[in-house]
């Protein structure tokens, strides 16, 4: 499978290093810079879920994949709340790789843009300072990865609206095709999570066979 996708990438005009061990692996990657960071879970020494861990304890915001044969809801899920920014199940086309790889590096690369002016997004107590790449709600800080930054911004760029499922992989995945995954349902429930931590109030609001919408609750729900 190494040498597959190494040879694979090479040829697509990517410069790739391989590490034959989670060891070496981690090594690598916290004493390199890298656009991407490829792990596959199920390694013999240091499993690729503790190595994403380790990496995200280290403040690395490179974006890390998934590969892996373990395809349920819970290790998906379990491998996204540990830092990973997407996930490809055993077996996968090639081609699907590929188009992930390209759309997290050009993701990467929107996240490190400086803005000359700087640029306030703000919704009830959350606010969100671009320019600084800050995230706070009732004046708490939030950790955030890459991902659940983008999809917030994309929330607060569209207060109030109803947002797809389909419309979110497109803008924060940068896929524009339906993945037969819950993928933006993970990440939702994540980011109510990080937000509902200062205040429980929950403000991303699910409408049933329609989308999420950036919104106070109805005083009148039940």
């Amino acid at each position: 499978m190494c040498a597959f996708i190494n040879k694979g990438l090479t040829e697509k005009g990517f410069e790739v290093t391989i590490a034959l061990n989670g060891e070496h692996g981690l090594d690598w990657a916290l004493g390199n810079k890298f656009n991407l960071i490829i792990i596959d879970i199920m390694l013999p020494d240091i499993n690729g879920i503790e190595i994403c861990k380790r990496i995200r304890n280290s403040n690395q915001q490179v974006p890390i994949l998934f590969l892996t044969a373990l395809g349920s809801v819970e290790n998906i899920a379990h491998g996204l709340d540990m830092g990973a920014d997407d996930y490809l199940v055993k077996p996968f086309k090639f081609i699907e790789l590929t188009a992930r790889i390209n759309s997290l590096i050009r993701r990467s690369e929107d996240y490190e843009f400086n803005a000359e002016e700087e640029a306030i997004y703000t919704y009830c107590d959350i606010e969100v300072n671009d320019s600084k790449k800050i995230a706070k709600r009732n004046g708490v800080e939030l950790s955030l990865t890459l991902t659940e930054y983008k999809l917030l911004l994309l929330f607060l760029n569209n207060k109030e609206r109803v947002i797809s499922r389909n419309t979110i992989l497109d803008h924060v995945w940068g896929i524009n095709f339906n993945l037969g995954t819950n993928v933006v349902d993970v990440y939702i429930n994540y980011l109510r999570k990080k937000l509902e931590r200062p205040n429980p109030i929950r403000l991303i609001q699910t409408i049933i066979g329609m989308g999420y919408v950036l919104k106070e609750p109805d005083e009148n729900a039940n």
